[in-house]
């Protein structure tokens, strides 16, 4: 087993800044290539402050806050002009940043791109619910109306 310190928030393991003991394939093959982990020290604790402290900034300040941007993202739908074939296929595929982008532009407030979940693969253009995690009580979910683009 290998313990390490995650930088970024992993589904299903934990949030940046936490201590975490997981299989050495796993931390060898996947988390520490992908910067998403780092391998745990003595000096580590001070690293585990500094991510701790960072997470915190990003988040939202209190769950009221998170709350109301909840129900602002919940009123109307987003739109995401894309571009698109003649039947609707997208070229590529919808990815977290375009759609924390296209909400900002909204003027629906900032969110963080890794909080994005999407519902799979978005490769048309239509109507999808796509679950936005506001703080680690609040989720909201937004109606992404994905267009071409003219």
């Amino acid at each position: 087993m290998a313990k390490l310190i995650l930088t970024h928030e992993v589904s299903g393991l934990g949030t940046a800044g936490d201590v975490v003991e997981v299989k050495n394939g796993y931390a060898r093959n996947y988390l520490l290539p992908r910067g998403f982990a780092l391998t745990w020290t003595k000096g580590g604790e001070k690293q585990v402050e500094q991510i701790r402290s960072a997470r915190e900034a990003r988040e939202h300040k209190t769950l009221e806050a998170a709350q109301a941007q909840a129900a602002s993202l919940a009123q109307a739908p987003v739109r995401l002009e894309v571009k698109a074939g003649k039947e609707g296929r997208l070229f590529g595929t919808v990815r977290a940043e375009a759609v924390a982008g296209a909400v900002e532009a909204a003027g629906l407030g900032a969110i963080d791109k890794r909080k994005v979940i999407l519902p799979g693969h978005i490769k048309t253009t239509g109507k999808y619910e796509v679950t936005v995690r506001l703080h680690d009580e609040v989720s909201a979910v937004v109606t992404l109306e994905v267009v071409a683009a003219k």
